[in-house]
């Protein structure tokens, strides 16, 4: 199963967040099994923000590219294509809300996106980020879909 970034042109795969051509980036790859966006991350020493806990805007910015693919995903669902088919689907963040319910430790996490609200132009996804079964964060993000951005 390819992850949806594997679908990104090249030009569109320079994200700090998920793009496979930035190599500074944080290499998010979301997997999409139909009906909820999968994707995990082991954070490196430089990513703390506290002494053993990740920092709080890298969290962020793994919500923020994992619902974006979880969204461009489902958009192609609903459109009855697989990813990558012309013409691409692109979405870019409008809002991010994230709540941090407790902090996440420095180790593998897994972040679980599900749509709550899809539109043509427009999709809600919920997110949460676990530590093992722990829930660390959660968070609602709307994404918009736009032309050219991918």
């Amino acid at each position: 199963m390819k992850a949806m970034q594997d679908y990104f042109p090249d030009e569109g795969a320079v994200c700090f967040g998920c793009g496979r051509l930035n190599e500074h980036g944080l290499h998010v790859r979301t997997y999409w099994d139909g009906s909820e966006g999968v994707a995990q991350f082991t954070p490196q020493p430089y990513h703390h923000g506290w002494p053993g806990v990740l920092y709080g805007g890298i969290t962020a910015s793994l919500i923020d590219c994992h619902c974006m693919s979880t969204a461009m995903a489902a958009l192609y669902q609903a459109e009855g294509r697989d990813p990558g088919t012309e013409p691409s689907i692109a979405c870019v963040t409008a809002s991010l809300s994230v709540s941090y319910l407790k902090p996440t430790p420095m180790g593998l996490v897994t972040l679980r996106a599900r749509i709550k609200e899809l539109g043509a132009r427009k999709a809600i996804v919920t997110c949460s980020v676990y530590a093992g079964e722990a829930e660390c964060s959660r968070a609602e993000v709307v994404a918009v879909r736009v032309a050219g951005a991918g």
